[in-house]
């Protein structure tokens, strides 16, 4: 399996655990007056800075912001696996967006994940092509 391809599963996994989730936590978060839900008793889930800081509808309005990020980093993993240097530029390129929300949020896991993304994109880059191609 080329760079390019683990570059994208690294992306889909990330989308998938931190974009995703948002939909049922901003639910809860709206119908508990603004609770969060925690992860197994130990931190509140997405519990930063902006939870304390805006009211529950801006709050849920936040986390979809965020998930249409992850879905914009989804598709640039889906144009990774299928060679397109494009999938490359667009997942770097939305790393500052995302870093926006990992600090609102206090998400320390992505930063870790954006960190081998940028490596695997780098690494990937010589074998990606202006117009994909079979990988």
């Amino acid at each position: 399996m080329n760079l390019a391809r683990v570059d994208a599963i690294v992306t889909w996994a990330y989308a998938a655990g931190f974009g995703l989730p948002t939909i049922p936590i901003a639910v809860y978060h709206l119908r508990t007056a603004g609770r969060l839900p925690t992860f197994f008793g130990m931190f509140e889930m997405y519990g930063g800075r902006w939870s304390a800081r805006y009211e529950p509808g801006a709050f849920a309005a936040l986390l979809m912001g965020f998930l249409l990020v992850a879905a914009a980093v989804a598709f640039s993993g889906w144009l990774l696996w299928q060679g397109f240097r494009a999938g490359a530029v667009l997942n770097l390129a939305l790393l500052p967006a995302e870093a926006v929300f990992w600090i609102g949020f206090d998400l320390p896991i992505p930063w870790v994940l954006g960190a081998a993304r940028v490596v695997l994109a780098l690494l990937a880059w010589s074998s990606l092509s202006p117009r994909g191609a079979a990988l």
